[in-house]
């Protein structure tokens, strides 16, 4: 453990010299790139930036961190997501200035459980109190705000697991302790792997736009089937066997049977929000548990699958039962998904026009 440490805090030096050499003469280094770029100082007014510009930043600086630690740079967007979602169903709670990072300690937990100063932000003396926080960008000071520290920081605590998918899980499992937390970084990580950037919030509606399909907003309307409950989705009605798309990118977390949904699949997105695709026809060959799906990729047909024991079908009229579900990490809660579909809808009308005056 002391050696793995020292070699982490030897190249983390290395880097920082290169930087302030580089600092010295307006600019600072990137050892993700190994080149030089102007200073761009990390303050909250300087975050009003446009959304490539805030996906790149991020980019870079888990690029950076995973060069000095060689933890996975994927490994660590997929932490800070999480993080960032969960933020955002639990604001107040976690509350920060405004930063890149998305990553969240409270100060027992950086500075030590046992530390009487809750804003000590000497590395030492929260080291001697076992604390989480580190110095991740070479100014002496472990700052619970500032992005090069935090990510330095969650880095350097999945360094001491080591750096296989098993090591990265019980690592997970020990900062978290909630095994839903594991599988949604797991799912995060693999997908971020697997297309090698950060820009992956394109959506598509669920329905190919030139078939024939209705829809209004019915969630929250009462229903009777298997004891009284409200309808947690959109019905979008169309014939039998229209095709059926992910809206996004993400993991195929659920497919089967259900009594309430018939065939059905879940998929987990990036938001860490579920999309629920029921009362299907049958499913896309090949198409299973853990795959990965893009925006628009066939999943499925619209059928009347449901109510009842598996195989049951024709107690209503066909149609796609779509439904959102939101992740607050212990517990998960619909929403009116009738906005996304209208917004998905007329955002890709818009690319289909663009497209064909760009083509013409």
């Amino acid at each position: 453990m002391r050696n793995s440490d020292s070699k982490l805090r030897k190249a983390r030096r290395s880097i920082i010299c290169a930087a302030a050499a580089a600092i010295a003469f307006g600019a600072v280094v990137s050892p993700a790139w190994g080149a030089f770029e102007p200073a761009q100082p990390q303050t909250a007014e300087s975050l009003d930036m446009s959304r490539e510009e805030t996906i790149s930043s991020r980019k870079k600086l888990y690029d950076s961190i995973s060069a000095v630690t060689h933890i996975p740079w994927y490994r660590l967007a997929a932490i800070d997501q999480y993080e960032n979602t969960l933020t955002k169903v639990h604001p107040k709670d976690r509350n920060h200035p405004k930063r890149l990072t998305g990553i969240f300690m409270n100060e027992p937990v950086w500075t030590g459980m046992l530390n009487p100063d809750r804003n000590d932000r000497n590395p030492r003396s929260i080291g001697i109190f076992n604390g989480y926080g580190k110095d991740g960008s070479g100014d002496g000071q472990a700052d619970i705000n500032n992005d090069m520290d935090v990510l330095y920081s969650m880095a350097s605590y999945l360094h001491r697991y080591g750096q296989t998918e098993d090591d990265f899980s019980i690592a997970m499992w020990e900062y978290y302790h909630n095994s839903r937390s594991v599988q949604r970084i797991r799912q995060f990580s693999k997908l971020y792997e697997k297309f090698q950037t950060l820009n992956l919030s394109s959506h598509a509606f669920p329905l190919p736009l030139f078939s024939s399909y209705s829809y209004h907003s019915t969630w929250g309307t009462g229903r009777s089937w298997g004891g009284y409950r409200i309808h947690e989705g959109t019905d979008i009605f169309a014939p039998y066997g229209t095709p059926v798309r992910s809206t996004c990118y993400g993991i195929v977390e659920l497919k089967g049977w259900n009594s309430f949904g018939g065939w059905r699949i879940g998929i987990r997105d990036l938001e860490n929000r579920y999309h629920y695709y029921a009362h299907l026809s049958g499913y896309e060959k090949n198409l299973n548990q853990g795959d990965i799906v893009i925006p628009g990729q066939r999943i499925g047909w619209v059928g009347s699958s449901g109510y009842g024991k598996p195989g049951t079908q024709g107690k209503f009229p066909p149609h796609l039962h779509y439904g959102i579900y939101r992740d607050s990490g212990l517990v998960e809660w619909s929403f009116d998904p009738y906005p996304l579909l209208r917004h998905w809808e007329n955002e890709e009308r818009r690319d289909i026009k663009k497209n064909k005056k760009g083509s013409s």
